[in-house]
């Protein structure tokens, strides 16, 4: 399984880095929710029996909810 993690690129140890502001960790995390929705877009159009039935499903947790 690969690394999730960057590798030291010699310009300095995790502790020498500033650390990362709110701004930077809203736009990091930004681009990683719009990747994860287009990989589940993507997995809903190659799988779309698969995907019904999670739409379905989804929709019986909905309707059994209770508030």
């Amino acid at each position: 399984m690969p690394e999730t993690q960057p590798e030291n690129d010699g310009k300095g140890s995790e502790a020498d880095r500033a650390p990362e502001t709110a701004a930077q960790r809203r736009a990091r995390r930004a681009q990683f929710l719009r990747d994860l929705m287009e990989a589940r877009a993507l997995r809903d159009r190659v799988q779309p029996r698969r995907a019904r039935a999670a739409r379905m499903r989804q929709q019986m947790r909905m309707r059994t909810f209770r508030w």
